[in-house]
């Protein structure tokens, strides 16, 4: 397969494992706030996939400028959003180029910050609360902004599940290499 048609086929996988954290929230608000936390377990073999096929900068910034514009486009990009892609973003790729972009060690630890993306996502709810809750008003079924609220405001479990998120990725990408382990023979 041609290297370009692999990064879009990646860049929508990615994409797709958004929609599939946001539908989580028609479970419980609980599930879209957090589910960011185990995203990870399936973003690792995409993140894997696309550095092997990227082989210098832009592995990340693919990724995430792709959900990024599509987001925009569907009207779902916030400014918390953007300086939260960026700096994640950002992070992942001096990681990767600071541990040397052929390496395997510069992606194990570049996903790391690159996994705490989807909760770039879910950041309007503690930065615009107000347009969340509005906005679950005018988009949900009744009631829905209520069973948020307790969400928005449990602030030790928002930090106890980022903190999770630290060790998810680090397993996550550990299952990806195993299982893609004849794509990763390339890398050093």
């Amino acid at each position: 397969m041609k290297p370009i048609f692999k990064l879009i086929l990646l860049a929508a996988a990615y994409l797709l494992t958004y929609v599939l954290g946001s539908c989580t929230g028609l479970i419980h608000p609980a599930c879209y706030a957090y589910v960011g936390a185990i995203l990870p377990l399936l973003t690792a073999f995409i993140y894997l996939l696309t550095c092997t096929t990227i082989r210098g900068f832009g592995a990340a910034t693919l990724l995430n400028g792709f959900v990024f514009i599509m987001l925009l486009i569907a009207g779902e990009a916030d400014t918390a959003l953007a300086i939260g892609f960026a700096i994640l973003t950002a992070l992942a790729e001096i990681i990767r180029y600071l541990c040397k972009y052929d390496t395997l060690k510069g992606v194990r630890w570049s996903f790391v910050p690159f996994a705490f993306s989807f909760f770039a996502y879910t950041a309007h709810w503690w930065f615009d609360t107000e347009g969340s809750l509005a906005a679950a008003v005018e988009e949900m079924p009744a009631g829905y902004d209520q069973l948020m609220i307790p969400v928005i405001n449990n602030i030790p479990v928002l930090i106890v599940v980022l903190v999770l998120t630290i060790p998810v990725a680090i397993l996550a990408m550990r299952l990806a290499e195993r299982s893609l382990k004849r794509l990763t023979e390339g890398l050093k």
